[in-house]
């Protein structure tokens, strides 16, 4: 975590503006000269992080030293976000400010303030740290670390890589038979020329065990006339790779060859040329297309025989993506628990067939092997320790040990994942480690780690954009690079929104943040460490806690006054002492959640630096307290399912730097403080929170939405339309509002005025840049102006639920629409023209529409198109739904029948029916087309489409 840290205050000492008074000026001119030293030694220290990083992994020395830089640097920031907290608070109140420190988003301030002695505090502050800053430069001499560029744009790994060829003993493999299978079969198939097949997964999976095993294939063999292998690795040299496929396909010795790439290319072409080729490139990481299209492989290829191939393994999507070849990437995964039995028990077990039989060896082998999370890496490692271990008490040994802190583990079994981690940018780094802080085995939610991922200031570092988009990017880099797996889905859109971290990755943070990150499985009133404690850890995690006061022994475990995350998971908290939480000032992330709360100390407004407070599922809390509100750093207010929450408080609006406030589930919410409205820098308001459409209420209202301009995410319900409701909604402004990518309305009211109601609707027009829209509860038989065109011409996604109109929008008329979903509209008897915008010059509907769910219409009897376009011709003429892949019915009894022109046109993939006794025949012909059909009385619990990966299916229910 050093780089980003480093990287942040370089930035932020740089961009100090600085202006002064009189009687301040020696002072200030002071202050100045501290700041300008202290960011030209980090400067320096800057040129040798990325050696140091790598060095502290073998040296306990130099991660000393690294450490002792990260406190120093830690210091620093807390010393600036303390000053720009004060003077943010006194901007907002109206105060006078000469001199500000500006950087990132905020500022950091150096004022003419009353209190003279202020001044000289966050001086002396600064002195002191310099002189801290000054000696860990000089020890740096101690251990000639090499200046490089930074991490971002460095070479992988200076390591010598372990070079590969085609040669494997083929009778030592075990498992992949499946995986074998498939490549081989994509291998031997005809085709085009020039195809390229990656091989994807992280370090350790075997990828080039299994393209070894294909290679030596005999069918393999034989098919192709000319075959080579080349490892890759890295820096891709492409003169060198040049010259290896050369020598290989021809014996010219590679000293003996051109140095000139064009000849080296042409003398490859006339080796292969209408011969077929097999070329593995084995453990390839550039991403750099210039590189690779220098190299001319796939063009080559194309001259020789029909059904030549290229093979390569990597452990970055981004590697394929480069290569335009994602279509027939094949993503390896973790072997199944009999397999990884196998491996270890042939590694283990040699020549000790006696030992294998007994049952004290099996039982520990099996608790082992689950370890190993089908990791064929870590089980040989493993097994090859444990082969050399000969009694059960040394077996358990191993077993009861943290697998990281066993020494043959650090060396054989991370240094692959050392040359991932090193391959990353420094605030990837960051957020890698930084799921240390999370138990083995759980599954991340992707936005709420993005969320922490900004409290801790890891993103947005040197970059000029929104920190959440940027946190997607890293989330997403990090998925590509393997380090997380078993993705969780919307069912629909198809987007991950969960996650999970392979046990040995797990492990492999913790290893690298050992010093920083600690967790603590709770015991009575003392403390089991998982890792070892220290008064450098600054992300502490509990476990385990026991129903009642939060436990005291933390402090006793870690400093709690340097703390920056403090998490529970599995705990049944019921209260916080004030004293503990007065010691908590330096944290950044509070996360309480699944607690039994019930309420918070006032003191919690004291944590000046705290910008994440997760409180969500603590059914006990009703309220809290009105010093929340002086939490001027908080970013994201997690308030979910806390059932008898009744109010927030009215101060709210003194959270200026609140970004997400997420109040799903709270029932007895039944309005939000008015203030809510001048937060404007409010990016996500959810739950269906309850905003007033009347101007007469001292509540938030529609019109109170008005400035909050910064708005991406927004899920409302509407209550109380009075007089002028209409006009009450143009206030919200939400047309004005460019950023706005997810809106939902549930509309709250009866349906005694429903021109009102529809006056309302009509009048919360989004901007055209919208991307997913939901209504609920729409009660009016007509749709506002704006949905009944093609204005919306970004929107995805749509839902509609529980509308009592009998016609729906003419949806077919949006280009972008991919996914829409209708479900619980009891007055919906017929699907027609209408819904698909068919008119008479129309040419297509629905063009880009991807995935249809239909669910619980109960009266819905016929889907067609009916009229003068059910006609064969008329039909021809227009194109309907033509990238129609997924199609759901749910709970739709009535409905007797597909309509033709899905039958005959649609691209189907996906199919499933719940209701297959209200249907008349499904011919073969068209179910033999659909790779994937599933027809069952109840989806509940059935994975139809998204094999090996898990769907959210309350998202396709409820």
């Amino acid at each position: 975590m050093a780089e980003v840290l480093i990287s942040l205050l370089v930035e932020q000492l740089g961009s100090v503006v600085y202006h002064h008074t009189s009687e301040g000026v020696k002072l200030v001119l002071k202050a100045k000269k501290d700041v300008d030293k202290f960011r030209s030694i980090l400067k320096l220290i800057q040129n040798v992080l990325h050696d140091a990083e790598k060095k502290q992994v073998s040296d306990p020395a130099v991660r000393d030293w690294l450490d002792q830089l990260k406190d120093v640097s830690y210091k620093m920031d807390d010393v600036l976000d303390g000053w720009n907290t004060k003077i943010g608070k006194q901007e907002t109140q109206g105060s006078h400010v000469e001199v500000r420190f500006s950087f990132r988003s905020n500022c950091f301030c150096l004022a003419r303030l009353n209190e003279v002695a202020r001044c000289y505090k966050i001086g002396s502050a600064i002195k002191d740290l310099n002189e801290e800053l000054t000696q860990i430069y000089v020890d740096k001499n101690k251990f000639s670390f090499q200046s490089t560029m930074p991490a971002a744009v460095v070479n992988v790994e200076q390591y010598n890589p372990r070079p590969t060829s085609s040669f494997v003993d083929v009778s030592t493999i075990i498992g992949r038979k499946v995986e074998k299978e498939r490549l081989v079969s994509e291998l031997l198939r005809e085709g085009r020329s020039g195809l390229v097949i990656p091989i994807v997964g992280m370090g350790g999976l075997g990828k080039t065990t299994l393209t070894q095993l294909v290679f030596k294939d005999a069918e393999v063999q034989a098919h192709f006339d000319i075959k080579a292998w080349v490892c890759v690795s890295d820096p891709f040299d492409v003169i060198k790779i040049a010259k290896e496929i050369l020598e290989l396909v021809s014996g010219i010795k590679s000293q003996d060859s051109s140095n000139v790439l064009e000849k080296l290319l042409e003398s490859i072409q006339e080796c292969i040329k209408d011969k077929k080729f097999l070329l593995v490139l084995d453990d390839v990481w550039t991403q750099n297309q210039t590189e690779w299209e220098a190299l001319s492989l796939p063009l080559l290829v194309q001259t020789c025989s029909e059904g030549s191939r290229i093979l390569v393994t990597t452990r970055k999507q981004e590697v394929a993506q480069m290569m335009r070849a994602t279509s027939d990437m094949i993503t390896l995964g973790k072997l199944s628990h009999l397999d990884s039995l196998e491996l270890f028990y042939s590694v283990a077990f040699l020549h000790r067939e006696q030992d294998k039989s007994n049952k004290g060896f099996a039982d520990i082998a099996e608790k082992i092997v689950g370890k190993c999370d089908g990791l064929p890496l870590v089980l040989k490692t493993l097994g090859s320790l444990l082969l050399h271990k000969q009694t059960i008490r040394e077996w358990e040994e191993v077993l009861n040990s943290e697998i990281w802190k066993v020494k043959v583990v650090q060396e054989e079994v991370f240094r692959p994942l050392l040359l991932s981690y090193y391959d990353l940018a420094p605030e990837i780094k960051s957020c890698l480690m930084y799921c240390a802080t999370y138990p083995k085995d759980f599954e991340f939610d992707k936005e709420i780690l993005i969320e922490q991922w900004m409290s801790q200031g890891y993103l947005n570092v040197g970059e000029n954009k929104e920190e959440a988009t940027q946190g997607r990017e890293v989330f997403t880099k990090l998925v590509m690079r393997c380090f997380f797996q078993d993705f969780r889905q919307n069912a629909l859109t198809k987007e991950i929104i969960g996650c999970k971290m392979h046990d040995i990755v797990h492990d492999f943070v913790q290893y690298l943040t050992e010093n920083e990150c600690l967790t603590i499985k709770a015991k009575g009133t003392h403390g089991i460490e998982t890792s070892s404690a220290n008064d450098r850890v600054r992300h502490l995690t509990l476990m385990l806690a026991h129903n009642g006061p939060f436990p005291s022994f933390i402090s006793k475990l870690a400093n709690s006054k340097i703390l920056r995350t403090l998490k529970t998971f599995g705990s049944r908290v019921t209260a916080i002492d004030s004293d503990l939480i007065s010691q908590l000032k330096r944290l950044r992330t509070l996360k309480l959640s699944h607690n039994h709360i019930e309420q918070l100390p006032k003191e919690i407004g004291n944590l000046i630096h705290l910008r994440y407070l997760d409180l969500s599922c603590n059914r006990y809390l009703e309220r809290l307290p009105d010093s929340v509100c002086n939490l001027y750093n908080l970013q994201t207010l997690n308030l979910d399912k806390c059932g008898r929450l009744e109010e927030l408080p009215d101060n709210m609006g003194k959270l200026i730097n609140l970004k997400h406030l997420h109040v799903c589930y709270c029932d007895l919410l039944r309005y939000l403080p008015k203030g809510i409205g001048s937060i404007r820098n409010l990016r996500t308001l959810d739950g269906e929170a309850s905003v007033y459409c009347s101007e007469e209420v001292e509540v938030l209202t529609l019109g109170d939405l008005r400035m909050m301009n910064q708005l991406r995410r927004l899920d409302i319900g509407i209550l109380e339309v009075g007089e002028n409701a209409a006009s009450e909604a143009e206030k919200a402004e939400l047309n004005q509002k460019v950023h706005l990518s997810y809106l939902k309305l549930n509309c709250l009211w009866d349906q005694r005025d429903n021109d009102a109601n529809a006056g309302v609707v009509n009048a919360l027009r989004p901007h055209e840049n919208l991307d997913c829209l939901v209504i609920d509860g729409y009660k009016v038989s007509t749709w506002p102006n704006w949905m009944t065109t093609s204005y919306l011409t970004r929107l995805t996604v749509f839902h509609l639920c529980h509308s009592k109109s009998s016609v729906l929008p003419p949806l077919g008329k949006l280009p972008s629409l991919k996914v829409v979903k209708l479900k619980y509209l009891d007055r919906l008897k017929k699907i027609g023209a209408e819904f698909f915008g068919v008119e008479e010059e129309t040419s297509s509907s629905f063009p880009s529409l991807e995935t249809l769910f239909l669910g619980c219409l109960p009266s819905l009897e016929k889907w067609e198109l009916g009229g003068k376009y059910s006609s064969n011709s008329k039909m021809k003429s227009i194109s309907i739904v033509p990238r129609l892949s997924s199609l759901h019915i749910v709970q739709c009894p009535k409905l007797k029948q597909l309509p033709d022109f899905l039958m005959q046109n649609a691209p189907m993939q996906n199919l499933l029916i719940d209701c297959y006794r209200g249907f008349g025949s499904l011919s073969d012909e068209f179910i033999s087309r659909i790779p994937n059909v599933t027809i069952i009385p109840s989806i509940y619990g059935v994975d139809p489409f998204f094999k090996g990966r898990t769907i959210d299916t309350e998202d396709i229910l409820f």
